[in-house]
Parts: structure tokens; sequence; C-alpha cells
């Protein structure tokens, strides 16, 4: 414990943390330290809006050991509440719940006033359809004294007669429906078969009396290490009726992936908790998009699911751990089929089938196939760079001869984690922003509002919201719009006041901070861009770009024709920011093109066409990997693309349409720019 008197408190997703009386009430704490926890009755537990996991244990990230003991027990209002409403295993009211050590406490979705925008919709995909799960209509021969035949043997002998189906597989969960169903349809049903793309045996997965007019559905999801987004798909037509997405529990069990590794090595069982806390997720997004579509749970009968190595043995169940040392073997790379009540899921048809998407390599995962799928750099004509970027990036770089893949380490930051004033996409965080360049003065939107900041009508527009804070694509909008307007030199470093010419950089301790916003006189937040922050989005650039080069070094060539943004991060930054981050390689800006959420098309692709799960089995088997972590190379990318935009690669296309600056803020000066031209090919 921090003190006998002060306890220090972390709150997750946010990451915001502070020190607090002991018998503070996690409520008071939360809102003493600007965390986003709601509150309707003021404080007397009856509203449950407040509600909050705890988490015990040792946390080395954030330094600290939760004792058991570390927060007050549970009181005669929450038992009250418990017994009468009901609170999930692991849950506490905030306002009851008195803080007494050291704690770290996540704020889950529901509990929060400014909800997460999870910013993976679908993008539209014309897709051809050949959905695994199919539905017939058949007429079943009557029992008869003469043949003794059972009414599964000749439902059977009905399917393959009619259809042309052979050998149905029947699980035993269905066997007491079967009479009763025939009976009530008069010996006619409807069966939903499930077609394995691998040869196996049809399996019925539901059958229904009569003619059933239901409709068939699924699930294609995008389980990312931040959020995780679902699309519910039907099955006949491939339309998307429904999109949601949370954040992904597990966050409070460490923001990136190799601290949940780190969690699962450090915590015996701490793997099966987080595989607990994943699988409820994706129970509660399923109930919530069929309920929000009015569509019968029980008509959702498959289920495709992409994501990262990690993510993906925390989903099977599988230790994580030999992921977060080399070799970083997976414990299977093959895509995986099996039922959906083995991944615990009860909120869809009993007999509902899972595909998993093949992973490519121990830190290149079935999100990054995915991609493939959706984008096919293996059938492009040039030579394409896809970068798709979550709390991990995954690179891909391509043509008709050759694929290859990597994964980058670049961290939670261009999510808005690790920022000063950084928050998750929510309304109320400032998305956009534009700073003059001879006035210095910033202007900016916030997710809600359509209005810029200067707008006469924009405080009444964002009066309910407020500006909460900043998000990732506001900060790298906020550092490239520095860099252009001579706030911040190439070393990434903010100049002062008289450097800059302009009171909005002020002093922060031995560096300086550029102020945003600064809405303390109404009793909002002040809103900075500091030095740590430019030096968190250059560590995550530079990873991201580093990257990018060690499989253009594979390659032989300097320059690729074409970049395609993938992801939430594609969908809402402008080429022009990231290339003067230096984000990307230097291309013409028409040919920087975003591809939304690629992942999840390449979803919903497996979802609808058990052709494409046949497909990207073989291209995952042709792409070639290059691990970075051994790359002796990466290290010297990596220094060099501190730089904003770059030490040494010259950025000649983005010259044509931004003049940089050159001001040096270090006292030593020197400008530390490289320029010059290269080929697009290096000779063989």
């Amino acid at each position: 414990m921090t003190s006998d008197t002060q306890a220090k408190v972390i709150f997750t997703p946010s990451g915001k943390r502070g020190t607090v009386p002991v018998g503070t009430t996690v409520l008071s704490a939360a809102r003493s330290l600007g965390v986003d926890l709601d509150s309707v009755c003021g404080g007397r537990g009856i509203c449950s809006k407040c509600q909050i996991a705890p988490s015990y244990g040792t946390f080395s990230k954030h330094g600290v050991t939760v004792d058991e003991n570390a927060l007050s027990p549970q009181n005669a209002v929450e038992d009250r509440y418990d017994r009468i409403r009901g609170l999930k295993p692991g849950r506490r009211l905030g306002c009851q719940a008195q803080i007494l050590g050291d704690i770290v406490l996540d704020v889950p979705p529901e509990s929060q006033v400014h909800r997460q925008v999870v910013r993976k919709a679908a993008t539209a995909r014309a897709i051809t359809m050949a959905p695994a799960t199919r539905l017939y209509l058949v007429d079943v021969a009557e029992p008869d004294m003469h043949s003794p035949t059972g009414d599964l043997e000749r439902l059977r002998t009905a399917l393959a007669a009619q259809w042309d189906v052979t050998d149905l597989s029947v699980p035993n969960h269905i066997l007491p429906r079967l009479q009763p169903i025939l009976r009530k349809g008069k010996w006619q049903v409807t069966l939903a078969v499930h077609h394995d793309h691998t040869g196996t045996a049809p399996q019925l997965i539901d059958l229904w009396p009569g003619f059933y007019e239901g409709g068939l559905f699924g699930l294609a999801v995008d389980l990312g290490s931040t959020t995780i987004a679902a699309h519910l798909c039907d099955l006949s037509t491939g339309e998307v009726v429904e999109s949601a997405g949370i954040m992904n529990p597990q966050i409070r069990f460490g923001e990136d992936l190799m601290s949940r590794v780190s969690y699962a090595m450090m915590h015996p069982g701490g793997d099966r908790e987080m595989t607990a806390a994943v699988r409820e997720a994706l129970n509660e997004l399923a109930k919530s998009l069929c309920t929000d579509a009015s569509i019968d749970p029980q008509s959702v009968v498959e289920l495709t699911v992409v994501c990262n190595p990690v993510m993906h043995h925390l989903l099977l169940g599988i230790d994580p751990v030999e992921l977060g040392q080399a070799p970083f073997a997976l414990a299977v790379s093959d895509a995986v089929n099996m039922g959906a009540t083995d991944l615990n899921l009860s909120a869809i048809n009993a007999g509902a089938q899972a595909y998993i998407l093949p992973c490519i390599a121990g830190h290149v995962g079935a999100d990054a196939a995915a991609v493939a799928l959706s984008e096919e750099p293996q059938k492009s004509e040039d030579l394409v760079l896809i970068v798709d970027v979550g709390t991990n990036a995954e690179i891909l770089l391509g043509d008709q001869e050759r694929v290859l893949a990597c994964s980058s380490p670049t961290g939670p930051a261009f999510e808005g984690a690790q920022i000063s004033s950084g928050q998750r996409a929510a309304p109320g965080a400032i998305e956009r922003v534009e700073i003059d360049p001879v006035t210095k003065e910033p202007r900016f939107r916030v997710i809600g509002s359509d209005l810029w900041s200067d707008d006469p009508e924009f405080d009444q527009a964002v009066a309910t919201t407020g500006i909460t804070g900043i998000c990732g694509s506001g900060i790298i909008e906020a550092v490239a719009e520095m860099r252009m307007a001579g706030l911040l030199d190439a070393s990434g470093l903010i100049g002062g006041a008289e450097q800059t010419g302009t009171p909005r950089c002020i002093p922060e301790g031995r560096t300086h901070a550029y102020v945003l916003h600064d809405g303390r006189a109404e009793g909002g937040p002040l809103i900075t861009v500091t030095q740590g922050d430019i030096r968190a989005i250059q560590l995550a650039k530079s990873a991201l770009y580093a990257g990018a080069r060690l499989l253009m070094d594979e390659m032989n060539v300097d320059r690729v024709d074409r970049v395609v943004l993938a992801g939430a991060f594609g969908a809402h930054i402008s080429a022009k920011h990231a290339m003067v981050l230096g984000m990307i390689p230097d291309v013409p800006l028409d040919k920087v093109l975003s591809a939304g959420n690629a992942a999840g098309t390449g979803a919903r692709v497996a979802l609808c066409n058990i052709d494409a799960r046949r497909e990207i089995e073989t291209v995952v088997r042709q792409i070639h990997k290059i691990e970075t972590a051994i790359e002796p190379r990466f290290q010297e990318h990596f220094v060099n693309a501190n730089a904003l935009p770059h030490a040494v690669d010259p950025f000649p296309e983005l010259a044509k349409v931004v003049t940089l600056p050159n001001p040096s803020f270090n006292a030593h000066g020197g400008d530390d720019e490289g320029r010059g031209g290269r080929r697009r090919r290096r000779a063989r």
C-alpha cells in the first residue's frame, strides 16, 4: 500500500490513476481523477450505473500489488441490490465500495457516461454467397410398422433422395426434439445443415416444423486487443443487418498484448480469467446485436472470428505464454473449426459452428489473414503496402509475385492511450485538428458534432458532451499540424513561447506543451499536447515505419506503388497527416487509400463463402513472414524513423504538397532531416 492513510488507484481502460485517502469511495475517487464513471442516483446505491470490477494480484505494469482486502466488504446496500436485481460476479457498486489499499479498477462500458464509439463499421463489399450452413425443406416418410426404421434414419434417407446430401451427422442435443418437430410439421421439416469446407460429414444444426421462413444469420467478429466489433449478417444475402462493438474487457489485465502474456505468466490461472472475460463479452455482444436487430438468437448458426495470435489463444482457452518468448510458437496455426458451445457461446444457437481463420505466424495472426482475404495483395499488379494499425500493426507488402508480412509493436498511443489528455473515441473527444501556421491558433472538431470549434454555434452543439479529451485520430492530427505550423521541430521537440511566437506553448518542467483547449474556467479540462505525448507518437510511428521498411528491404525496393490503410486508423486519418509524421512510406497522396475495417470485411467474406475459407488457408501458407524482433536492421530503421517525417528516407511526394518548416529547438541546433532521391526498385 502507498501509505497507511493513502492508497494508489488505477482505473482501466482509461489508464487514469492517482492517490486518494483510505476510505474514499470508488465513485468519489473516479470523480476526483476525472474518470468516466456514471451515476444517476447520487451515490445511494439505487441506479447501479456506477458498477466497477476490481482486479487483484500483482500488476508489474502499474507497479502495484492488490490485496484481496483492498476494497471494503460488500455492505448492506450492495447486498440488497444484489438480492433484488443482481450484480454480475466480481462487480461492486462504486458508490458503496471504499478504497482501503492500492487497487486496480475496471470501468465496464455500461458504467461509462461517454461510451466509446467503436469505429469498426462494416465496409460495403460485394460478396459471392456460398455459406457453409444452408436450409433444406424435406418431406419425410411417415413411420410404418412393416418398415420399422427410426425417424432419424428416414430423415436421412429423405435428405439424400431430395437434396443429395448424404451421411448427415446429428448432434445428441437435437435427438430429443426430432420426433415432436416431425409430427408438428406433419412430416415436413426445414433443416439447417452445415457443410464443412474440409469435406467432413454435413452436420445438422437445427430443424423447424414445416417451412421455416425466419432466415439464417451469422456473426463476423473482429476480436481486437482493444475493441471487439461484430457484424450480424444475413446468410442468404450477405447483408449486414446490425453492427456493434464493445471494449475488450481484457484491458483490465493489460492494455497491450505482451502485458497480458505477462499477466498470464505471473498469475496462476490468469489465462483462464482472460478467456472467461472475452467469451462473456462475445455473449453480451451477440445478445445486443440480436436484440437491436429483432432477430431470434436461435437463427444465428454461424460465427467467424479474426484476431491476433494472443487473442486467438486466449479465445480458444490456450495459455499464450509461448507467444511471449522466442521462437513465438503458436499452439495451432491452421484454421480452427469448432462448435460455438466449445467457446461457451450460449447466446446463439446451440448447434452454431465457429470458424477461426488461420494465423500466419507467432506475431501475425488471423486478423492479418483476414486483411489478406479482403484486400488480396497476392493478386495486385502493383506493389501494395497494406497497414492495419491497432495496438499492434499488421503489415503486408506484395504483388502477384510475392507477399510478405510482419507485425510491429506500435502500442496503444494511436488509440489515445498513453497520451496525457488521451481517451478512447467517445462523444466529446477531439478527433480533428487544424493549426493556423501564421497565428498558431488551433481549431478542432469533437466526436458527436460536425462543427469546428471556431463556429459560433460550436459551444451550444457540444454542451451535452463537453470537450473531454483527445482520441487517437485527434492526437495524430495535432502532432502533424504542430509540425507543419513550426511548433515542433524535425526531432520532435516542442518550442517555447518565444521560439514559436505563441503563448500557447507553455512550460512543463524542463520541456514545453502546446495548449489545444483550456476549459478550466467553465470547469472543464486543460487539454495539451505534451513532450511526452510527442514521444509516445514517435515511438509508435517509428515501430510502424520500421516494420514497413523491413518488408521493403526483403522485397529489395525503396518505394512502393500504393499504400492501403486498414481498420479504424485508415478510415479516420488523412494521408497527409500520416505522411507528415512519417508513419507510412512516401507515395503520391492519391495513392494512399482507406480500406475501412479490412479485417472485419475478411471475417464477413469467410462467413458468407466457404470457398473463401479454402482460398485463405492456401494463401496463408504462401505468405513469407518477417520477424521484426530478431531482424538486426529493425533498430536502425526505428531510430531513423524517430525524426518527423524521417532522418534519412526522402519524402519527395510529400514535399510536392507540403512545405515543412525547419526550426530547431535543440540548444545544439542542427537539422536531422535527410533529403535526396532514391529509385523505386533496387537493381537485383
